[in-house]
This record gives structure tokens, C-alpha cells and sequence, in this order.
């Protein structure tokens, strides 16, 4: 005799199909959510920051080069502390870049902003080139 098959999420008994885990898609769903919520929300917290770094560069660098203060971009919300990819000079500086938009921090506090020459080449036509 077959135990007696219950709901994930809610308890409740099941009929049907063997492999029937859920009453319900409300269960299924409920229970999913509730699985994954803690890896979603640092996710969801990280990707915020990256977007929103992403953001106030492209907002302060309309030209596609142009320098701009650490205090400004910190006033504006930037988190220096997230970005998605750096690349290295042969000089040896370091740009930092939120998708796309990068920065050079300077001498002085100022930052150069700048796009990704790498991220152009993608859109245009498909090949690549060293981003800066």
C-alpha cells in the first residue's frame, strides 16, 4: 500500500498523478519563492547597485568621456564598491566599468568616466576590441 502523498507547501493530501508534488500552482509557487528568497534577495540588492551605478555614469558622462569629482558620483548614490568588470592598461591604470560605463579614478579625487570601447564593437558589428 502507497503512503499517503501530501502537498509541499500546505500539507494538504494529493490525488492524481505519482509525481504530483503540489496541490496547486499558488503551492508551487509559494513554496519556490520561499525556497530561493534569501539567494534572491542578495541578487536582486547587488544587481539595484550595479544598475544604479550604471545609471548615474551614464547620466554624468553624456559625451562618452568626461571627468567628474568621487564626491559627485558618491552625492548621486555611486557604491564603488560593486562593478562587473575591470580592465588593465599596459600603463598600468585600472578602469572600472558597471556594464558598459567605466571610470579611471585620478589624482585629486577626480574620476574620468568613460564607455566601453569593448561594448561598442559588440553592438556595432559583432567583433571586439580592448575596452578603455
Amino acid at each position: 500500500m502507497n503512503a499517503q502523498r501530501t502537498c509541499l507547501d500546505c500539507g494538504t493530501p494529493l490525488h492524481g498523478r505519482a509525481d504530483k508534488k503540489f496541490c496547486n500552482d499558488l503551492c508551487r509557487n509559494n513554496y519556490n519563492n520561499q525556497l530561493n528568497s534569501n539567494s534572491y534577495n542578495l541578487v536582486r540588492n547587488i544587481n539595484n547597485i550595479l544598475r544604479r551605478n550604471r545609471r548615474i555614469i551614464e547620466e554624468l558622462n553624456p559625451s562618452g568621456k568626461t571627468k567628474t569629482t568621487r564626491e559627485k558620483l558618491l552625492k548621486n548614490g555611486f557604491d564603488f564598491d560593486y562593478f562587473t568588470s575591470s580592465y588593465k592598461t599596459q600603463a598600468g591604470a585600472r578602469y572600472f566599468f558597471c556594464y558598459e560605463q567605466g571610470y579611471l579614478l585620478l589624482d585629486n579625487d577626480e574620476v574620468l568616466l568613460v564607455i566601453s570601447k569593448k561594448e561598442f564593437a559588440k553592438m556595432g558589428d559583432g567583433t571586439t576590441s580592448s575596452s578603455s
